[in-house]
C-alpha cells in the first residue's frame, strides 16, 4: 500500500469541476502533436482526444502566436460542446506568456510548470513566483512538472555535494532520483509560501526507464501529499511505449501511487493521436481500477480454430462496441462494465461465454456448424448460418436495451 494514500488531497475542483486525488477516479490526460498557433488544426485534435475519454489535454503554448491563439481554441471547443479542460504547457517564457496575454491565461484550465528550465541561476525565483501569482489571480491549479532530461542543474549539484559528503555515497542513479524528487518537493513547498494552496497544486517527477520511475513515485508518495500524476516519459513508438508504460504505471497504481496518467506514446508516421487515451483507459480497465467501454474476451487461437471467422467476428464486435459507447454513455448506467466474450471452440468457449455478460461460442475445426450463445451465464439460443454476426449483433444491442437502466435526460429526449 502506498504511504499517506488515503491521506491525498483533493486537487483542482476548477478543473471541469472535478477533483483529483482525495479518493476521486484516476484521471485519464492527454496531450496535442499540432502546432497550437494553427487553431482549426488544434481544436479538431483536442475535439478527437476528448471524444476519445481524454479528461484532461495539454497543450504547447511556447510563443506569442500560440498565447493569442489559446482564448479562439477555448471559444471554439466550447461552441462544439467540447469542454475538456487545457493545460498550458509552459517552458523558458511562461511568466512572460502569462503576464502579456492574460486572455489566455484566463482560458487555461491549469498551468505546466518545469522548475528545470523556468528560469535559471538568480532569475529562476523571480519567474516562478510571477508564474505562481498569475495562477493565484485567477484562480488556477498548476501542475509542477520535473523531468529529468531538464532537471533544474542548481538542485541536482546541491544533492550531488551532499552524497559526496556521506560516508556510503549513492550510486549515480540514486542521486538523480533524489534531485528530481527534492526539485518537486521544494518548487511546491515554495508556491505555498507564495499563497498557492495546497489543494491546487499536483506533481510529477518523469523519467523514461520502467524502475527508476517506479522507485522515484514510490519516494515522492511517502514524502508527500500532493495528488500524483503518472507517465513514463518518452516512452516510445507502438509496442514498446505500450508495453513499458504499462510495466511502470501498473506496478504504482496497483500500489495505489498515482492521481492521473498519461501514456507518453511516439505516433507512427500520420498515425492516430487517440491511441495514448485508449492505452491509458485499458491499464485502468484492465486493473478493475475504472471502465470505460465494454470489453471483448477472445481466445488467441490455436490448431482447432483453423477457421478466421472468430478472429473477424472479435473484431467487428470490439469495433462496434466502441463506435456505440458515446451513445450508450449517454443514455444507459453501468453499460461500459458490460463483457462480451467470442471464443473459437469448445474446449474453453462456453465456460468463458458463460463467465460474461454475452457470449457466443463458435464452432472450432471439425465441431458442428452451431454457435451456442449465452446470456448471464445462462444458454439462451445457438446460431447457425451467414449471418451469424449480425445476428449476435442484434443480440448485443438488445442486451444493453433491457440490462441497462436508461438515463433521465435520455428519457425526457425520447
Amino acid at each position: 500500500m502506498k504511504p499517506l494514500a488515503s491521506q491525498r488531497q483533493a486537487f483542482a475542483a476548477k478543473i471541469a469541476h472535478v477533483a483529483v486525488g482525495g479518493g476521486a477516479p484516476v484521471m485519464v490526460q492527454s496531450m496535442t502533436n499540432t502546432d497550437t498557433a494553427d487553431i482549426a488544426a488544434t481544436v479538431a485534435q483536442v475535439a478527437a482526444l476528448a471524444e476519445a475519454g481524454s479528461e484532461v489535454v495539454r497543450i504547447t503554448v511556447n510563443n506569442e502566436a500560440v498565447a493569442k491563439a489559446v482564448p479562439a481554441i477555448r471559444e471554439q471547443l466550447d461552441a462544439k460542446g467540447c469542454n475538456v479542460p487545457l493545460v498550458g504547457d509552459f517552458h523558458y517564457n511562461g511568466h512572460t506568456l502569462l503576464t502579456q496575454y492574460p486572455e489566455a491565461a484566463q482560458a487555461l484550465g491549469k498551468y505546466r510548470i518545469n522548475p528545470g528550465n523556468v528560469g535559471f541561476a538568480d532569475k529562476h525565483d523571480a519567474q516562478f513566483s510571477t508564474m505562481i501569482n498569475v495562477a493565484l489571480k485567477y484562480e488556477k491549479p498548476v501542475r509542477i512538472g520535473v523531468n529529468w532530461g531538464s532537471l533544474d542543474q542548481q538542485v541536482l549539484a546541491k544533492v550531488m555535494d551532499e552524497n559526496a559528503a556521506r560516508k556510503e555515497p549513492l550510486d549515480a542513479a540514486a542521486v538523480s532520483r533524489e534531485a528530481l524528487v527534492r526539485s518537486a518537493l521544494d518548487s511546491a513547498k515554495f508556491a505555498e509560501t507564495l499563497g498557492m494552496p495546497s489543494d491546487r497544486i499536483i506533481l510529477s517527477c518523469k523519467v523514461s526507464r520502467v524502475q527508476d520511475l517506479i522507485a522515484v513515485y514510490r519516494d515522492l508518495a511517502s514524502r508527500c501529499r500532493y495528488p500524483l500524476h503518472l507517465g513514463l516519459t518518452e516512452a516510445g513508438m507502438g509496442s514498446k511505449g505500450i508495453v513499458a508504460s504499462t510495466a511502470a504505471l501498473s506496478v504504482l497504481l496497483q500500489e495505489g501511487i498515482g492521481d492521473t496518467i498519461r501514456i507518453s506514446l511516439t505516433p507512427e508516421p500520420n498515425g492516430d493521436r487517440t491511441q495514448e487515451v485508449r492505452v491509458a483507459q485499458e491499464i485502468l480497465q484492465s486493473m478493475g481500477i475504472r471502465s470505460f467501454t465494454p470489453q471483448v474476451t477472445a481466445c488467441p487461437g490455436c490448431g482447432r480454430t483453423t477457421s478466421t471467422f472468430f478472429q473477424e467476428l472479435a473484431d467487428k464486435i470490439q469495433t462496434y462496441l466502441r463506435n456505440q459507447m458515446p451513445l450508450w454513455k449517454q443514455r444507459y448506467h453501468g453499460v461500459e462494465d458490460m463483457n462480451v466474450a467470442v471464443m473459437g471452440c469448445i474446449v474453453n468457449g462456453p465456460g468463458e461465454s458463460k463467465h460474461a455478460d454475452i457470449g457466443i461460442s463458435l464452432p472450432g475445426t471439425g465441431e458442428q456448424p452451431v454457435a451456442p450463445v449465452f446470456i448471464d451465464g445462462k444458454k439462451a439460443m445457438t446460431l447457425r448460418g451467414e449471418k451469424i454476426a449480425e445476428e449476435f449483433l442484434a443480440i448485443i444491442e438488445n442486451y444493453v436495451q433491457q440490462k441497462y437502466t436508461q438515463k433521465e435526460e435520455a428519457k425526457h429526449v425520447a
